[in-house]
């Protein structure tokens, strides 16, 4: 059984989005498979992901609330269904809340907010027909559930986006679809695929196929939600006296001017060279500062190194 949601992320249930992106940034600074070498990191943020793409999303996390970890199988039109059921079934009787089988009087509301229960409803038969498991319970034909399926991604796959061709296998064999990668997908993100899910039963349509995003670990790049960063390796030279250098971005190669004074581990945020957001603020790319000496100096190397020893007051090991 898959971990509650809210316990991954540590939030409790009436937490409100800052306090879950506070949760979910914390977490996956701390599991990231490039940080984290424990063995069991690389799940670990997977399952953080998981639990950030439901709960960020309003309409997601009500469904997650409602349902439970099975919400994706519960078809969008559920209450519709219910209902209509029940009006095929010489409608509704008083009755309490609950959940149950066979004869259970559980109380149902509506989209639209009108509350009703089951009282004498074959609950077996219903919701069996839901799932896709009682060929339609004798109320007509049912939409088939909805599938997932992961698929990887580089980082500069997932930041240019484009056509992939991608191979699943099921119980039928392996089958190809092309898909449509958007611009900018995150890890935990989810592309849809109409009518490519579980067969519906009688006339009535397929589900659909959710392909889960996974963006595999890169040497480069290192992400945190749409937020990229990199390692910016500069010369002794250059962080002293200041230089504008080139940084690697998943988009190609950009400039970066390094502050004098720099030392290692300072970042220089470079705004919206993260991960492209198609519906609102594209991510930012943070280049923190590594200073490299030659592994190998020359003879003229050697000797202006010894010569700035002799002259510099400078210890970095002084407290200031």
């Amino acid at each position: 059984m898959a971990r509650d949601y809210y316990d991954v992320l540590g939030v409790s249930r009436d937490a409100n989005s800052e306090e879950i992106q506070q949760a979910f940034r914390k977490l996956a600074r701390k599991h990231h498979p490039d940080i984290n070498k424990d063995p069991g990191a690389e799940e670990s943020f997977k399952e953080i992901n998981d639990a950030y793409s439901v709960l960020s999303d309003p309409r997601t996390r009500q469904r997650y609330d409602r349902f439970g970890e099975n919400f994706r199988q519960i078809p969008e039109d559920y209450d519709e269904r219910v209902a209509a059921a029940a009006g095929a079934r010489g409608g509704w009787g008083a009755g309490v809340g609950g959940a149950g089988g066979r004869g259970s009087r559980v109380r149902f509301r509506t989209a639209d907010g009108v509350d009703f229960d089951g009282s004498g409803v074959d609950f077996e038969d219903l919701f069996g027909g839901i799932f896709g498991r009682g060929g339609g319970g004798g109320w007509g034909p049912v939409p088939g559930a909805d599938q997932e399926a992961e698929i990887q991604l580089g980082v500069e796959e997932a930041y240019r986006g484009g056509k992939r061709g991608i191979t699943l296998g099921g119980p039928n064999g392996q089958r190809t679809y092309d898909v449509t990668i958007p611009r900018g997908v995150v890890d935990g993100q989810r592309i849809r695929l109409a009518g490519e899910g579980g067969r519906g039963s009688g006339d009535a349509p397929s589900g659909d196929l959710y392909l889960r995003v996974r963006i595999k670990p890169d040497g480069r790049f290192r992400l945190e939600g749409r937020d990229i960063h990199v390692v910016l390796p500069v010369t002794p030279w250059e962080a002293a006296l200041g230089a504008t250098v080139p940084v690697p971005t998943p988009g190609g190669t950009a400039k970066v001017s390094v502050p004098a004074g720099s030392s290692s581990g300072r970042r220089l945020r470079l705004r919206g060279e993260g991960m492209p957001n198609p519906r609102g603020k594209d991510g930012d790319l943070y280049a923190e500062v590594r200073i490299m000496v030659p592994p190998e100096p020359t003879a003229r190397e050697r000797e202006l190194f010894e010569e700035l020893t002799a002259v510099s007051a400078f210890d970095p090991r002084r407290p200031r």
